[in-house]
């Protein structure tokens, strides 16, 4: 996945990142196999920013929960992001603006490492852009309350904890990655995003891939969508 046009990293994104950004851009990504398309960009233009922060804890990521009265993905847990909107230069910028709607984060705070090739949604007919980027941290508010119920910093370490790792079988018999970490279950296109970055960054830890469970029991158990 070669990275698309983006500024350059600020001079307080650590090298790790930096790196990461590198070997995305080399990397056949696997874990994303599902979301390839000989022409993604043929979908409708989107972008989410996967924004590492320095957490007390360790390098960290940001999530939010959707409110469950969406009529689209209802009480979803993503990375922020949305639409390319006509008041936008590229999915860089749509990155960026959606992150400070939906949580009030600044975008002056946030230093942009890459932007990567576009992802294809083929359910939702999206082209996804991941646009990984770096903050130094702090309180993030809740920006949009009608549609965004919280906002979560989530520690790698947490998500890398093989504790909470399982697969989630999916109705249509797809199988893909699942985590579990506090108050979130994440899945579908988030998890296979984690996946991918903790395996980039040599986070991964071994961990019980015959934990199978289906989706719809999991959402039960573990509550939300993701």
């Amino acid at each position: 996945m070669a990275p698309d046009t983006a500024p350059a990293p600020g001079p307080h994104v650590p090298p790790w990142l930096a790196d990461v950004a590198v070997r995305a851009g080399r990397d056949s990504a696997p874990e994303l196999e599902r979301y390839t398309s000989p022409d993604p960009a043929s979908g409708r233009s989107s972008a989410v920013l996967v924004l590492f922060g320095a957490g007390e804890d360790g390098p960290d990521l940001l999530f939010l929960r959707r409110s469950g009265a969406l009529r689209d993905h209802p009480g979803q847990v993503c990375f922020p992001g949305g639409s390319v909107g006509p008041q936008d230069r590229d999915p860089v910028h749509t990155a960026l603006r959606e992150t400070a709607e939906e949580t009030g984060l600044d975008r002056a705070a946030i230093h942009v490492v890459a932007a990567l090739r576009p992802l294809y949604l083929a359910w939702s007919g999206f082209s996804v852009t991941p646009v990984l980027g770096w903050w130094e941290g702090g309180t993030v508010p809740v920006g949009d309350g009608g549609e965004i119920v919280s906002v979560h910093r989530v520690p790698v370490r947490d998500l890398a904890d093989p504790a909470g790792r399982l697969r989630v079988r999916m109705t249509e018999g797809y199988t893909g990655p699942g985590f579990l970490t506090g108050e979130l279950f994440l899945w579908g296109f988030t998890a296979s995003l984690v996946t991918w970055l903790l395996r980039l960054a040599g986070w991964e830890r071994p961990w019980d891939a015959t934990r199978v469970e289906e989706l719809a029991d999991a959402k039960r158990r573990y509550g939300g969508v993701g």
